[in-house]
């Protein structure tokens, strides 16, 4: 292994140590923000944004776990309280019975209408912070145009 590589690789361990660390940052306080205005967690805003963008507003179940980066068994859970909050509905899939989808409703799409200014605002505010701390400030600097 060249020195270049192994600096690279040297490099790696702290890179990803600050992307965990300003992940963790901004989940936390985008999760506290979202839950106290709006009532709704994290993971379900998220579902509701790729419903309202997808064709018909509907996806598969697996299509909608591999976009917010669930397993089949969480997003299975997370859709039963969309469900059991009038936000989303299942349908099953017209060319195979088998699949089933998950639809975005209109009271889904009035939450997340509400609930989208709370999110970029309180993920700017949260990118802020992460760029007036010294060790996330350059990972914050490549990251933002």
């Amino acid at each position: 292994m060249s020195l270049a590589e192994k600096n690279a690789k040297a490099v790696d361990g702290p890179l990803w140590d600050g992307i965990v660390t300003l992940h963790g940052r901004v989940e936390a306080r985008l999760a506290k923000a979202l839950q106290r205005r709006h009532g709704i967690g994290l993971s379900e805003y998220r579902a509701l944004c790729r419903l309202s963008r997808a064709e018909d507003h509907e996806l598969r179940m697996q299509e909608l776990a591999d976009l917010i980066g669930l397993n089949q068994s969480s997003v299975s859970r997370l859709v039963a309280r969309l469900e059991s909050a009038g936000l989303t509905r299942r349908a099953m899939c017209p060319k195979d019975r088998r699949g089933v989808y998950s639809v975005i409703t209109d009271e889904g799409l009035a939450v997340l209408e509400k609930a989208s200014p709370t999110y970029i605002e309180t993920l700017t505010e949260a990118l802020d912070a992460a760029a007036a701390d010294p060790t996330l400030a350059p990972l914050i600097a490549t990251l933002r145009p």
